[in-house]
């Protein structure tokens, strides 16, 4: 149960998840809407009808229409997300004879379906919880500060917690997230830790031969360029840092691009670069010129709890990072040696982790490299996260296909 999947430009876990458990000899189907992310248009050569049937290699798939949206507007992005979550509870007979149901849950609306049929006797649910609602919606530019938040958390607060305390088992992406699912309901025992990996760009095995470098340092940018990245702290902090031989490559596109740019123009940091929009398949070809990854949040409460997909991608290309993201991944970066940490929304700080990055030696440089490389294999690595996805799956599944809800603590 995915809002998204393959062939859009959108997280392929989803796809990875299906494909491989497919692979294992899993009979998998998939429930989903019609492609038409990151641009809200419907792809070429589909057009939404009441059920579209495919296949995805042995993998069933059916969609279901919904609004189709990637607005700024508070009301059509709602209709969106709202839209595919009935859509999907309509589509309970696609899911009648299931063991289990797995919801990526980038938004908490595709978990509908599967929460009403479950209190009427339905398959067991997992949730693969991707950001916290309804932290994610109520704190962003769109919505936060308004009446239209308090709103929001009264009517989503109360199905949140329904929804946690019916699933079977539910995965967080980060421990902070983890332990604010049990927090907000969710059963301990049930609630579990899989870090995501790296999606389709992620590089072969071996470290990736870097060549010659020139001075100072090359620091990549790969994302969007929204407003929550904070582009501008990090435009200013390379021109801050400038004599150190920094450099910034700034690859992406998004609702902040026109106003980093004219930023950086009007600093004349001439060491920021901007690519623009790459094709996501092209994205790999950056990081071999890269000493390190940059992965840049504002500094919000729901944010401590987050890791970035950038952050997987730089590690499994023996990219370390610089990070400003507060929480779980300055945790990680500094308790495992992966790159430099700064303080949220902090030109200086940021600018002193600059200046530590230009000043590494080449053997500096590469051990951390090889770090890098040598815990994205035994921590973020897609073989060892859908493993663990699939056991909790098989958990989920053994604990009684129409037992109506579960126990604490089974």
């Amino acid at each position: 149960m995915s809002q998204y999947y393959v062939p859009e430009k959108a997280p392929t876990i989803p796809w990875d998840v299906a494909r491989r458990l497919a692979t294992l000899g899993h009979e998998v189907r998939v429930l989903t809407g019609y492609p038409n992310y990151p641009e809200g248009r419907i792809y070429p050569g589909y057009r939404q009808r009441w059920r579209g049937r495919e296949n995805d290699g042995s993998v069933d798939v059916l969609r279901v229409p919904l609004f189709v949206d990637h607005s700024q507007s508070i009301l059509r992005r709602s209709l969106n997300y709202v839209s595919f979550g009935l859509s999907v509870a309509t589509a309970r007979r696609f899911a009648r004879d299931v063991d289990v149901i797995y919801v990526y849950a980038t938004q908490m609306t595709p978990a509908l379906g599967p929460w009403l049929w479950r209190l009427t006797g339905g398959a067991p649910y997992v949730l693969h919880v991707q950001d916290l609602w309804p932290d994610s919606i109520t704190g962003s530019s769109m919505v936060s500060g308004s009446r239209a938040e308090r709103l929001m958390s009264r009517v989503l607060n109360p199905w949140l917690s329904s929804t946690y305390q019916q699933a079977a088992a539910i995965i967080g992406i980060a421990p902070t997230m983890v332990n604010t699912l049990i927090d907000r309901g969710a059963s301990k025992g049930r609630t579990h830790l899989v870090y995501n990996w790296a999606g389709e760009t992620a590089a072969p095995e071996g470290l990736i031969d870097r060549g010659e470098r020139p001075e100072g340092a090359t620091v990549l940018f790969a994302g969007n360029v929204g407003d929550m990245q904070d582009l501008e702290t990090a435009v200013r902090a390379a021109h801050s840092a400038r004599e150190s031989g920094i450099r910034l490559r700034i690859v992406g596109d998004g609702v902040a691009l026109p106003h980093v740019r004219a930023l950086a123009d009007r600093l004349g940091a001439g060491n920021v670069t901007f690519e623009g929009r790459v094709p996501s398949e092209d994205v790999a070809q950056f990081y071999p010129s890269a000493d390190h990854a940059l992965v840049s949040l504002k500094d919000l409460p729901n944010f401590r709890g987050t890791i970035p997909s950038k952050f997987q991608a730089a590690l499994s290309h023996g990219v370390p990072v610089i990070t400003n993201v507060q929480g779980d991944l300055r945790a990680l970066v500094e308790n495992h040696g992966l790159g430099f940490t700064a303080d949220a929304e902090d030109v200086e700080s940021l600018a002193s982790a600059f200046r530590a990055a230009a000043a590494q030696s080449d053997q500096q440089r590469a051990q951390m490299a090889a770090r890098a490389r040598r815990t994205y294999a035994e921590m973020f690595s897609q073989s060892s996260g859908i493993s663990a996805i699939e056991e909790i799956l098989v958990g989920a599944a053994r604990g009684g296909r129409h037992k109506r809800g579960i126990d604490e603590g089974s």
